[in-house]
């Protein structure tokens, strides 16, 4: 007999016994019998006793979640808390899994930095067996590190070490990071960076012998202490390559690794990119599966490594499929068209770690992990499994700042990265400043009808208004078609079609007769392309690496414009140190017209501001020998050299310095214009000077100081530039 069951049927508190009708009294089977009814989780409490010829068992019911809710929770949202806990609405309530939900609830407040949270489970009864379960969490103050101590280190300062650590001290001005507040899980990675660090500068045996994390009695701060032992420190000695793949030759490998020299000190970093090298260099010859190792041998009595990049022959394995998971917008071919393998593909590692960085670079995802996994069909194939956690892609902004070329602005824009989830960009811009105003809208498909083609327009409206520089204004309206695609990973080719309508109007009394000329409204129609070559490690903040660019433009397929424009420029990047780059590039440009008709004064060449430093806008250029008025050039050629630098700051204050030179040249004015009245020379004009860019909470401040070293007694100079701007 069942006594106390509510909502168990009598027949399901039987089944999980061990005794049925007519057994015979078995103390042991009763006893199972009583653990296996706990063990279901159904109930408070269990009895069973014998009267008589039969077995009672009573039992009291767990009561059913009729709601669950947490309070008091402000950092962390009740949409992730519900995810994480165990119990759900309708499920059935035990003390058990409560406690574990309260752990779970405490794990996840301590990933953010609250040590001291607090979460006391409520149960509010209600008839029929049912509560209410009411989490009341106190989320209590952030655990901040207050310091990190390194015992061991002789080599490297305590101050030094922490650069490297993604784990910073409590400082003020971290209010708008979390990396103050202690994450075990963020302490761990902050070995493995300690770990290459020295690995990255010669220190192969080194390792962290211990990391002890304290909190203080108040809750509210760790002391974390790493215990190091640093080793000897290498040189590289012999290196040397061995094939042992059939018909291709150690000898047509070396070249690869003719970065690593010996000599130099051991870097795990470059023995690494090596390594890829070599997979990519063998990939190219024809191998699709290959295995580069790299065997080291220490010779620890002259403090030298030799280094044997020993290429085998891999285990021949194919890509079963590509699963997957975590994108709830964004749809399956946006990411799978950034894959460099698929299904059927010899499996490549480099080719893996590319689609990787490509999908990374896609800038859709908070989280990108993509690995493979053996199949559960074939030994030889398989499974690459893609997991990514994707975030907000639109972005509204709102701007203000002010500009030594345009004055003060006013910015207001909407941009979409992501749009419907096809990895479409829609933006639309407004910029109302002193001196100038402008309208964009922007649309680009990066896979123009699923092929590696891009496609976009663009629609503007610009008046510049800037009479400080020049003596009348330009109003701008237009359109632009745009294509492009990727020869390979560094070679990528681009056209557009470009049809405006310029007016010049609004000329300053008293200024030059060749401006007066220009006044009225042109139409232009170009087509040009551009050719890119680059190798930057990053197209936003490149430290290393060179690009090499040039293009054409044809003005003339209708419209009023009749010219031919040429472009060229380069670039190398240097990684002076950590945090220094050296930065030289060259850029030139030059333009005639094809039917000897004169070209337009606002499409001629002008040096200075952001072009020329140490000059004002326009500063640069042939001049109305009367009016001292620009009126541009048929070419020019800048040359930069300009080092950023740390200057002593913390990094999370995104402060650097820089010095640099430039030197330009600007060629005569249109040929039509009579010479005698021209102020125009192609001497060279330089300038030196020092700044300051501050990519602040508040958006990026650029200030320079430019000092001209060569100039010409016509050119305007502008000692001190200012452009700052923000956003949100």
């Amino acid at each position: 007999m069942v006594q106390g069951n509510q909502r168990v049927e009598e027949e399901t508190v039987r089944s999980y016994m061990a005794l049925a009708a007519g057994d015979s009294f078995d103390e042991t089977k009763i006893d199972k019998s009583l653990k296996s009814l706990f063990a279901t989780g159904l109930f408070a409490d269990v009895s069973i006793r014998r009267e008589g010829d039969g077995l009672v068992v009573r039992v009291v019911e767990n009561p059913i979640i009729n709601r669950l809710a947490f309070e008091g929770n402000k950092r962390v949202k009740s949409e992730q808390l519900q995810t994480e806990v165990q119990l759900k609405t309708r499920s059935v309530y035990t003390r058990t899994k409560v406690q574990a939900d309260v752990k779970r609830i405490l794990d996840i407040y301590r990933r953010n930095g609250r040590f001291a949270a607090t979460v006391d489970p409520k149960i509010i009864e209600l008839p029929q067996n049912r509560v209410d379960l009411v989490f009341e969490i106190n989320e209590g103050p952030p655990t901040y590190v207050r310091r990190i101590n390194f015992v061991g280190n002789k080599i490297y300062t305590d101050n030094a070490l922490r650069e490297n650590l993604q784990t910073k001290e409590e400082r003020w001005y971290r209010f708008l990071t979390s990396d103050d507040t202690y994450d075990p899980d963020r302490v761990n990675y902050d070995r493995e960076l300690l770990r290459r660090f020295y690995l990255k500068n010669g220190y192969a045996d080194f390792r962290v012998v211990s990391t002890v994390a304290e909190l203080s009695p108040d809750r509210e701060s760790f002391f974390i202490t790493y215990t190091l032992e640093e080793g000897l420190r290498y040189k590289l000695g012999k290196i040397s390559v061995k094939s042992a793949i059939k018909d291709l030759k150690a000898e047509e490998l070396e070249p690869v690794v003719q970065n690593l020299e010996t000599g130099d000190w051991y870097n795990a970093d470059e023995v690494e990119s090596t390594i890829q090298a070599l997979t990519d260099a063998v990939g190219t010859k024809g191998y699709a599966f290959v295995d580069v190792r790299p065997v080291l041998n220490r010779h620890r009595e002259d403090h030298t490594i030799d280094i044997l990049f020993d290429v085998q022959e891999g285990p021949r394995v194919f890509v079963e499929r590509v699963d997957i998971q975590g994108n709830v917008r964004t749809l399956d071919k946006v990411i799978r068209r950034e894959f460099r393998l698929v299904e059927g593909d010899a499996f490549n590692t480099a080719k893996l770690r590319r689609s990787r960085e490509r999908i990374k670079d896609l800038n859709f995802f908070d989280k990108a992990e993509v690995t493979n996994v053996p199949s559960d069909t074939a030994p030889d194939r398989t499974v690459i499994k893609v997991d990514v956690t994707e975030k907000s892609t639109g972005e509204l902004s709102f701007g203000v700042g002010w500009s030594s070329a345009v004055g003060a602005l006013l910015n207001v824009g909407a941009t979409e990265r992501n749009l419907l989830g096809r990895g479409q960009t829609l933006s639309i811009n407004a910029q109302l400043a002193q001196k100038q105003t402008s309208v964009s809208l922007g649309f680009t498909e990066p896979y123009f009808l699923d092929r590696h083609l891009a496609a976009g327009f663009d629609l503007f409206a610009v008046t510049n208004s800037n009479q400080t520089y020049v003596t009348y204004d330009v109003k701008t309206v237009g359109f632009d078609l745009r294509t492009g695609w990727a020869y390979n990973e560094y070679l990528s080719h681009s056209w557009k079609y470009t049809g405006s309508m310029t007016t010049v109007d609004n000329i300053q009394d008293g200024s030059s007769q060749y401006i007066y000329q220009q006044k009225g409204t042109s139409t232009l129609s170009s087509v040009g392309h551009t050719l890119l070559y680059d190798r930057r490690d990053s197209k936003i903040d490149p430290t290393s690496g060179y690009y090499l660019r040039g293009g054409n433009e044809f003005a003339g397929v209708g419209g009023t414009e009749r010219f031919v424009r040429n472009s060229v420029g380069a670039g190398q990047y240097f990684k002076l140190d950590d945090q220094t780059v050296l930065m030289l590039s060259l850029t030139a440009g030059e333009m005639f017209s094809w039917d000897g008709s004169t070209i337009r004064i606002n499409e001629r060449y002008y040096l200075g501001g952001d072009t020329l430093r140490g000059f004002r806008d326009a500063g640069v250029s042939p001049r109305d020998a009367s009016t001292n008025d620009a009126i541009g050039g048929m070419w020019d050629a800048v040359q930069t050299t300009e080092v950023r630098f740390p200057l002593g700051l913390p990094k999370e204050l995104a402060v650097q310095g820089k010095l640099f030179a430039d030197v330009g040249t600007i060629g005569p004015t249109d040929s039509n214009i009579a010479k005698s009245g021209v102020n125009e020379t192609s001497a060279p004009r330089a300038s030196i000077g020092t700044g300051v860019v501050w990519r602040s909470p508040m958006g990026p401040i650029n200030i320079d100081l430019g000092l001209p070293v060569l100039k010409q007694s016509h050119d305007q100079m502008q000692i001190f530039r200012l452009n700052f701007g923000t956003r949100f």
